[in-house]
């Protein structure tokens, strides 16, 4: 390996629903972080890996900024918040098409506290006139000293050269810290995982709250290179059990074959999803869930 490779953190921070985890899904050019129309989503620090030449840039899609009230809520700003420092450079992505800018501007002096200077993004642009787009713009700098400004559309891949060249200007030197194919930290096991509970927020839309989680509990590779995959859903209530479960079984069967069709197109290879259903009252209270998601429980 040459000795002019670059590597370096770049932590994605922004309010919920900013477009975080489109963005590193679509710098990283695979999924490695689930999206839903939920806000929130993102309960940890997801790592995306992508190459730009002879830099490796690791993309660290933060939980969404926000007021958090409960234990879970908590862990997921702090850890969101710890990303400042463990970061060569930090983007704050702002949906260009809000009406209020309040949070975004205090992201945008959170991360100035902390002393780094923010590269800032704007996105969502295919859905707001040139002259809005530059005013917001305008808003977000006034007295800031912000980095470069980046004008794209996550979900269509728009502006994205741009920032990938940004970002990679701004690596250290440094030796590769993963394989150059490698696109993501996650396990093939946590991800799984994640994706059939993005499938149970987009098919149960505002039926069921966040008080979801989903575990891989077994994972068998058969001959033929097909695996079988065992997952509980656990939710906080007999009701909530229910509405997973829909009138005769519909909604587990149409959740598990969304997820295993894309875990397929994922994996290469055939899958066999397995999904249970249980209530566990209290899993947002056990430490052992928070170690396995990367969050410090205390």
């Amino acid at each position: 390996m040459s000795m002019n490779t670059k590597c370096g953190f770049v932590a994605i921070m922004g309010a919920p629903n900013a477009g975080k985890s489109t963005l590193v899904n679509s710098l990283v050019g695979s999924k490695v972080s689930i999206v839903t129309h939920k806000v929130q989503t993102t309960r940890t620090r997801v790592m995306g890996i992508f190459m730009h030449d002879q830099t490796q840039i690791i993309l660290i899609d933060t939980p969404g900024v926000f007021d958090p009230k409960k234990r879970l809520e908590k862990a997921m700003v702090r850890s969101a918040v710890s990303s400042i420092h463990d970061a060569d450079a930090v983007a704050v992505i702002v949906d260009a098409n809000l009406k209020d800018f309040t949070e975004a501007e205090k992201l945008l002096d959170k991360v100035l506290e902390n002393g780094k200077t923010p590269f800032l993004i704007l996105n969502k642009i295919d859905l707001i006139e040139k002259e809005k787009l530059l005013a917001v713009a305008s808003q977000l700098h006034k007295g800031r000293e912000l980095g470069e400004t980046f004008m794209i559309s996550a979900i269509k891949s728009k502006g994205l050269d741009e920032l990938r060249n940004c970002l990679a200007t701004n690596m250290p030197e440094s030796p590769w810290m993963y394989p150059e194919d490698q696109l993501s930290n996650v396990s093939m096991r946590m991800l799984a995982s994640e994706v059939t509970r993005e499938k149970v927020f987009l098919y149960l839309h505002d039926e069921l709250p966040y008080s979801i989680m989903v575990d891989t509990e077994s994972w068998e590779e058969f001959k033929n290179g097909s695996a079988k995959i065992t997952q509980t859903i656990y939710v906080q209530r007999d009701s909530q059990k229910s509405i997973v479960l829909g009138k005769n079984g519909a909604q587990i069967k149409l959740i598990g074959q969304k997820a295993r069709e894309e875990l397929e197109v994922m994996m290469g290879r055939q899958v066999h999803l397995f999904l249970n259903v249980k209530v566990k009252e209290n899993w947002q209270d056990t430490p052992s869930y928070y170690k396995n998601m990367g969050l410090d429980f205390e």
